[in-house]
């Protein structure tokens, strides 16, 4: 399995839904920890990154727009 690649500024599409029914977060920091915010009700969120890793379906960089 590939280890996703992701930096500040990134949108992540997750596997799962949050409560508010987006499955996009925006990268805030990086690093052990990894905080994300939540792109529709801006919940923000720290997770351990080795959990983070396996939750994400995608990573859309800042310079893709997402219609792929």
């Amino acid at each position: 399995m590939e280890i996703p690649r992701f930096s500040s500024g990134d949108v992540l599409v997750m596997k799962k839904k949050h409560p508010c029914s987006s499955d996009r977060f925006r990268v805030q920091r990086t690093g052990c920890d990894v905080k994300i915010c939540c792109t529709i009700c801006h919940r923000e969120l720290t997770m351990p990154r080795e959990a983070l890793e396996k939750a994400i379906k995608k990573v859309i960089t800042e310079n893709q727009d997402g219609n792929d």
